[in-house]
């Protein structure tokens, strides 16, 4: 099936998803999401985007940005390089990460500008990852409250009000609400969360995905097995975790 052309944005904004091939673990701990932040703000200076939101999740990366300098797909490319390079440096390994293809969807309106930021911030909410938004440590909820670092927190604001404390308020009272937002077309719901799979993982004696791969197949597909057995763990969300294939799992 041949691939759409992407739809050109009038106002150079985009919301963008960048996700695991197979929807693996893009993350396996806090320096692996300090380090693609990092690069995040690098690029910043080299494309000259500016960046509105970001969301880091375990397998997959939300992020606002308005294209400048370079093309949104340039950017992207740039980022994901580089995050590969390291990526597969720190933890031995050779090849592809991020799905080839990133999704994206344009963002034309002040309206919609606010409910992509909603639906970015409250992603680990809706996932099972954290009981509230402020708490989250890898999205840019809290650069919009505090003093911003890699965030162009302006646009957003000025929405609410030219008044930077009315401003935050109304932001926060928005991030908020109850919303049934859905963006991408991405669900990001599980029965159970894959932190709760991960846990079972090191339960077991597993503490990351990389010993996963390494150990003898016969006590991988042993310990694959005994998670496959728990209520509400799918084929699906154990592909995407371990990154082994769906049909290899099915098997065992």
């Amino acid at each position: 099936m041949p691939r759409h052309a992407r739809k050109k944005s009038e106002s150079d904004i985009f919301h963008v998803m960048m996700r695991g091939i197979n929807k693996q673990t893009i993350f396996e701990d806090d320096e692996d999401r300090e380090r693609i932040l990092e690069t995040i703000e690098r690029y910043k200076t080299v494309s000259e985007y500016e960046i509105y939101g970001y969301c880091l999740m375990n397998n997959h990366v939300h992020l606002l940005m308005k294209e400048t300098k370079e093309l949104i797909s340039t950017i992207i490319k740039r980022i994901c390089s580089s995050y590969v390079y390291w990526y597969n440096w720190k933890y031995e390994r050779c090849g592809h990460l991020f799905q080839e293809r990133y999704k994206s969807e344009t963002v034309e309106n002040e309206g919609y500008l606010l409910t992509v930021l909603r639906y970015i911030h409250q992603n680990p909410v809706k996932a099972g990852l954290s009981k509230n938004i402020k708490e989250y440590k890898w999205s840019s909820y809290n650069e919009y409250i505090n003093e911003p670092t890699i965030v162009d927190t302006g646009l957003a604001l000025q929405i609410f009000s030219t008044n930077r404390e009315k401003a935050v308020s109304s932001f926060i009272a928005h991030s908020n609400e109850k919303s049934e937002d859905k963006c991408l077309d991405y669900d990001e719901k599980n029965r159970l969360t894959d932190n709760d799979v991960r846990k079972y993982f090191k339960n077991l004696g597993i503490k990351n995905i990389r010993e996963l791969q390494q150990i003898d197949i016969s006590k991988r597909n042993a310990i694959i097995k005994e998670i496959k057995a728990i209520k509400y763990v799918t084929i699906r969300q154990l592909s995407r975790i371990t990154g082994i294939s769906k049909s290899v799992i099915d098997r065992i």
